[in-house]
Protein backbone atom coordinates (compact mmCIF):
# COMPACT_ATOMS: atom_id res chain seq x y z
CA UNK A 1 0.00 0.00 0.00
CA UNK A 2 1.18 3.51 -0.72
CA UNK A 3 1.56 6.09 2.02
CA UNK A 4 -1.44 8.01 0.69
CA UNK A 5 -3.71 4.96 0.61
CA UNK A 6 -2.53 4.03 4.11
CA UNK A 7 -3.33 7.53 5.39
CA UNK A 8 -6.86 7.34 3.98
CA UNK A 9 -7.37 3.85 5.40
CA UNK A 10 -6.30 5.17 8.82
CA UNK A 11 -8.76 8.07 8.45
CA UNK A 12 -11.56 5.59 7.72
CA UNK A 13 -10.58 3.53 10.79
CA UNK A 14 -10.57 6.67 12.95
CA UNK A 15 -14.00 7.58 11.59
CA UNK A 16 -15.22 4.11 12.61
CA UNK A 17 -13.84 4.65 16.12
CA UNK A 18 -15.51 8.08 16.29
CA UNK A 19 -18.86 6.58 15.31
CA UNK A 20 -18.30 3.87 17.93
CA UNK A 21 -17.61 6.59 20.50
CA UNK A 22 -20.83 8.40 19.59
CA UNK A 23 -22.96 5.26 19.59
CA UNK A 24 -21.42 3.42 22.53
CA UNK A 25 -19.89 5.91 24.97
CA UNK A 26 -21.89 9.13 24.57
CA UNK A 27 -25.04 7.52 23.22
CA UNK A 28 -27.55 10.13 24.39
CA UNK A 29 -25.38 13.25 24.16
CA UNK A 30 -26.06 16.48 22.31
CA UNK A 31 -23.29 15.62 19.83
CA UNK A 32 -24.78 12.19 19.06
CA UNK A 33 -28.18 13.84 18.68
CA UNK A 34 -26.72 16.36 16.24
CA UNK A 35 -24.73 13.83 14.19
CA UNK A 36 -27.62 11.41 13.78
CA UNK A 37 -30.37 14.03 13.57
CA UNK A 38 -32.32 12.58 16.47
CA UNK A 39 -33.78 14.06 19.63
CA UNK A 40 -31.96 13.32 22.87
CA UNK A 41 -35.19 11.92 24.27
CA UNK A 42 -35.20 9.30 21.52
CA UNK A 43 -31.57 8.42 22.21
CA UNK A 44 -32.38 7.91 25.89
CA UNK A 45 -34.93 5.19 25.16
CA UNK A 46 -33.52 1.90 26.49
CA UNK A 47 -34.31 -0.09 23.36
CA UNK A 48 -32.72 2.45 21.02
CA UNK A 49 -29.80 2.99 23.38
CA UNK A 50 -29.07 -0.74 23.33
CA UNK A 51 -29.28 -0.89 19.54
CA UNK A 52 -26.93 2.09 19.20
CA UNK A 53 -24.38 0.52 21.52
CA UNK A 54 -24.52 -2.73 19.55
CA UNK A 55 -24.03 -0.86 16.27
CA UNK A 56 -21.18 1.09 17.83
CA UNK A 57 -19.32 -2.12 18.56
CA UNK A 58 -19.65 -3.12 14.89
CA UNK A 59 -18.12 0.20 13.85
CA UNK A 60 -15.28 -0.13 16.33
CA UNK A 61 -14.49 -3.63 15.10
CA UNK A 62 -14.39 -2.36 11.51
CA UNK A 63 -11.82 0.21 12.57
CA UNK A 64 -9.87 -2.46 14.40
CA UNK A 65 -10.06 -4.68 11.31
CA UNK A 66 -8.59 -1.93 9.15
CA UNK A 67 -5.70 -1.42 11.58
CA UNK A 68 -5.13 -5.16 11.77
CA UNK A 69 -5.07 -5.34 7.99
CA UNK A 70 -2.66 -2.43 7.69
CA UNK A 71 -0.23 -4.06 10.11
CA UNK A 72 -0.57 -7.78 9.42
CA UNK A 73 -2.48 -8.43 6.18
CA UNK A 74 -3.02 -5.50 3.77
CA UNK A 75 -5.17 -7.66 1.49
CA UNK A 76 -7.97 -7.42 4.11
CA UNK A 77 -8.25 -3.64 3.86
CA UNK A 78 -10.02 -3.42 0.47
CA UNK A 79 -12.64 -5.96 1.57
CA UNK A 80 -13.40 -3.98 4.72
CA UNK A 81 -13.57 -0.74 2.71
CA UNK A 82 -16.02 -2.33 0.26
CA UNK A 83 -18.16 -3.45 3.20
CA UNK A 84 -18.18 0.10 4.63
CA UNK A 85 -19.10 1.52 1.21
CA UNK A 86 -21.97 -0.96 0.80
CA UNK A 87 -23.31 -0.10 4.26
CA UNK A 88 -23.05 3.62 3.40
CA UNK A 89 -25.00 3.03 0.18
CA UNK A 90 -27.70 1.19 2.13
CA UNK A 91 -27.81 4.00 4.70
CA UNK A 92 -28.06 6.62 1.97
CA UNK A 93 -30.96 4.80 0.32
CA UNK A 94 -32.83 3.83 3.48
CA UNK A 95 -32.15 6.79 5.76
CA UNK A 96 -30.23 9.87 4.61
CA UNK A 97 -28.35 10.45 1.34
CA UNK A 98 -25.65 12.37 3.26
CA UNK A 99 -24.46 9.05 4.70
CA UNK A 100 -22.95 8.13 1.35
CA UNK A 101 -20.77 11.23 1.43
CA UNK A 102 -20.04 11.32 5.15
CA UNK A 103 -19.34 7.66 5.85
CA UNK A 104 -18.81 6.30 2.36
CA UNK A 105 -16.74 9.16 0.92
CA UNK A 106 -13.50 8.53 2.84
CA UNK A 107 -13.86 4.76 2.29
CA UNK A 108 -14.38 5.27 -1.46
CA UNK A 109 -11.27 7.44 -1.70
CA UNK A 110 -9.28 4.95 0.39
CA UNK A 111 -10.43 2.05 -1.81
CA UNK A 112 -9.60 3.85 -5.05
CA UNK A 113 -6.16 4.79 -3.75
CA UNK A 114 -5.62 1.25 -2.50
CA UNK A 115 -6.48 -0.26 -5.86
CA UNK A 116 -4.72 2.29 -8.07
CA UNK A 117 -1.64 3.35 -6.12
CA UNK A 118 0.63 0.46 -5.26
Amino acid sequence: MSILSTIFAVLVALECFYIMYLETIITDSDKTSQVFGMKREELQMNSLNTLFKNQGIYNGLLGLGIFYGLVFNPSLVPAILVYIILVAIYGAVSSNPRILLMQGGPAIIALILNLLVK
